[in-house]
Parts: C-alpha cells; sequence; structure tokens
C-alpha cells in the first residue's frame, strides 16, 4: 500500500456552536488551554506558526494552508492535516481531523498513524470539556508523566 493512502483520524461531536469551536482551533488564547502551551500567532492562511509544548521541550512550525471561517482548516507541520467543522441543526458541531502523507516504512507509518490518531482523539476530548464544562483535564500534558 503506498503511504499516501495511510492516514489518521479522529472525530468528535463538540456541543458548542461552529462558530465556538473553530475559534478555539485558530485562537492561541483557547488553543493553549486544551492543546499546546505556547504560540507565535493565530492560524491565517499562508502564514507559519510556530506551536510549542513546553512540559516536553518541543516545538514545531506549521504552515496554514487554508482557513474556511467556521469550516475547514488545513495545515502542514510535515504531514498535511484538516480539520472539518460540521454546524448542525442543533447548534452543536462535528469535528474531524484527518493526517495524511505520512513518509517512511509501513512498520513506521503505522505507528505515526497509531500516534496521530491517539493524539488527536485527546485533543479534541480536552476541547469538549474546555468548551462544554469548563474543565481543563491536561489530556495532553499529562499522556507523558515522565517525560524527561
Amino acid at each position: 500500500m503506498h503511504p499516501q493512502t495511510y492516514s489518521a483520524k479522529a472525530a468528535m461531536l463538540i456541543r458548542r456552536p461552529v462558530s465556538e469551536v473553530f475559534e478555539a482551533f485558530i485562537n492561541p488564547d483557547i488553543t493553549t488551554k486544551f492543546w499546546f502551551t505556547k504560540s507565535s500567532g493565530p492560524l491565517e492562511a499562508g502564514k507559519s506558526v510556530q506551536w510549542d509544548w513546553e512540559m516536553y521541550k518541543h516545538s514545531v512550525t506549521i504552515t496554514v494552508k487554508t482557513v474556511e471561517p467556521n469550516k475547514r482548516i488545513v495545515i502542514e507541520w510535515p504531514t498535511t492535516v484538516e480539520f472539518t467543522f460540521t454546524a448542525r441543526e442543533d447548534n452543536t458541531t462535528f469535528v474531524s481531523i484527518t493526517d495524511s502523507g505520512y513518509d517512511g516504512t509501513v512498520d513506521e507509518i503505522i505507528a505515526d498513524v497509531r500516534n496521530s490518531t491517539e493524539g488527536f482523539t485527546l485533543v479534541l476530548a480536552s476541547l469538549k470539556a474546555l468548551l462544554e464544562h469548563h474543565i481543563n483535564l491536561a489530556l495532553v500534558a499529562d499522556r507523558f508523566p515522565d517525560f524527561e
């Protein structure tokens, strides 16, 4: 199977309006409450943004490819990640994240897909707790408690 056919997927219903859920991903003042700890700026098409996970001493620079308000965000970091936001009639939002474009051996790709699926599932669960219940579960921060 060609590496381009492998992708990680995570999805979750967030019981908040699409504008609020979308804003949580583009506005680092909100995103830093459930995902990374620091950002060089908001997500805007054509911009590069640095995200930091200070507890893991890790940084990544992403390139924002697409921002369609309340509908879709596409970033590259080195894979391509697409966030889609589907507004529902009951004023909730279904968020789907697909991460694709992996490279390496089949074993490396499978490990990357597994790790990405797990990571984005934690991100969505953290977002759900924050927006629906105003609770910071620290799921991303607590994933690797023995990190040094």
